[in-house]
């Protein structure tokens, strides 16, 4: 227990494993777990039915856990799960779910999450995104692997953002973002693929010579949705090693709710 310092208030019901570090001033609640080689550092408030996993490093000013902005919610024990290797850094907020979802919000692993950034109850996080400054989720929002969100991106409750997508800064997102997709502007339109995402993330020539092909369906080509779907079916054949690209964007599209739609 000599990682945790003095000043901070741990319940003694809280589960923390013994090479966790808690800062000066820290408050950390009965139902909070945090696993091996997690820090956190000093004024933080991790409270709630949370769960933290593996070397995580969460700076300062942090609350975590805290029950939803939803005036339906009425003290029902729902979570909040953090997974391993992420970076929280300042002044970020992340809620509990509520009882008209899963119940769960939910953050993957290997994320960077910069500083006032808000995740409301029920969002969904993958894996390996990077959120910069003071993006905010509003409830219920699903986001997809490698997604990247510039700085005050702010998200419309209920959206999907799709793996590899990326906004940039102060875009407003009222509408599903379909995985690769770059998005800008108030409301966000799309601008254009996320070819050097791909690129330094391993895609071959040819599974980006299919993103491009999407790209032109969904955006180039005047066609309604139903119509892009039908031509990006059609991409498997003419580039077999990108199905499962193309796979990942029809299930996507066929998610896309009637009343939001897609960015466009």
């Amino acid at each position: 227990m000599t990682r945790i310092h003095s000043t901070a208030i741990v319940d003694p019901a809280a589960q923390l494993d013994s090479s966790v570090t808690v800062g000066p001033y820290t408050v950390i609640g009965p139902h909070v777990r945090i696993d091996a080689g997690t820090t956190v550092a000093s004024h933080c408030v991790i409270e709630g039915h949370t769960t933290i996993g593996k070397d995580n490093k969460i700076f300062q000013f942090n609350s975590l856990g805290a029950v939803p902005q939803d005036k339906k919610y009425a003290g029902e024990p729902c979570q909040l799960v953090i997974g391993d290797r992420n970076t929280i850094r300042e002044f970020c907020t992340f809620n509990i779910g509520s009882p008209g979802d899963q119940g769960v919000t939910q953050v993957g692993n290997d994320n960077w999450i910069m500083a006032y950034v808000h995740l409301a109850h029920d969002c969904q996080v993958g894996n390996h995104t990077i959120f910069a400054n003071s993006t905010q989720l509003a409830g219920h929002v699903h986001v997809g692997d490698w997604v990247i969100l510039g700085g005050f991106t702010v998200v419309h409750q209920f959206c999907r953002l799709g793996a590899h997508s990326f906004t940039a800064m102060n875009s407003l997102l009222f509408a599903d973002l379909p995985p690769f997709v770059m998005a800008q502007g108030q409301p966000a339109q799309a601008r254009s693929m996320n070819f050097e995402g791909l690129r330094r993330r391993g895609f071959s020539a040819e599974r980006i010579s299919a993103v491009k092909a999407m790209h032109k369906s969904l955006y180039r080509q005047q066609l309604t949705l139903a119509q892009a779907q039908s031509e990006i079916e059609l991409l498997t054949h003419k580039y077999p090693e990108a199905k499962a690209d193309v796979d990942m964007m029809l299930g996507f599209l066929q998610g896309a709710s009637p009343e939001r739609g897609i960015v466009r």
